[in-house]
C-alpha cells in the first residue's frame, strides 16, 4: 500500500483562496455571510489537500468508485447552491430598489405640491 502524500497543487489553491476571501473582507468588499461559504469551501479544500484518503474514504461511503467524481459532483451542487443563493440576493434587491424609487417619486411629488402652495 502506497502513503498518500499531500496534494500540493491543491493545498496552495485553497490558501490562496482563503487568502483572497480574507483580503475582500478586510477591504469591506466581500460581506461576511458569504465568506463563510468560501472559508468553509476553503478549508475543506485544505483537509483534503493534506490528508487525500479522507478523499477516498468519502467515495466509497456514498458508492462512488472515483473519488475525482465525487468532488466534481459536491463543487456542481455547491455552484448550485451559490447560484440559487445569488439569485434570491438579486431578486431581494430589486424589490427593494423599486420600492425605494417609488418612494422617491412619492417625496417628489408631495415636495412639488409643498412648493406650489
Amino acid at each position: 500500500m502506497t502513503t498518500a502524500h499531500p496534494s500540493w497543487l491543491g493545498l496552495v489553491a485553497a490558501l490562496l483562496t482563503t487568502a483572497f476571501v480574507v483580503e475582500l473582507l478586510r477591504r469591506g468588499i466581500l460581506r461576511e455571510k458569504f465568506a463563510v461559504l468560501w472559508l468553509v469551501v476553503s478549508a475543506s479544500g485544505i483537509v483534503l489537500a493534506v490528508f487525500p484518503p479522507i478523499a477516498g474514504w468519502a467515495a466509497r461511503a456514498a458508492g462512488v468508485q472515483v473519488p475525482a467524481n465525487l468532488l466534481f459532483f459536491l463543487v456542481a451542487v455547491l455552484l448550485l447552491l451559490v447560484s440559487v443563493q445569488l439569485s434570491y440576493e438579486v431578486s431581494r434587491l430589486e424589490a427593494r430598489t423599486r420600492r425605494l424609487a417609488e418612494e422617491l417619486a412619492l417625496l417628489r411629488e408631495h415636495v412639488r405640491e409643498i412648493k406650489e402652495d
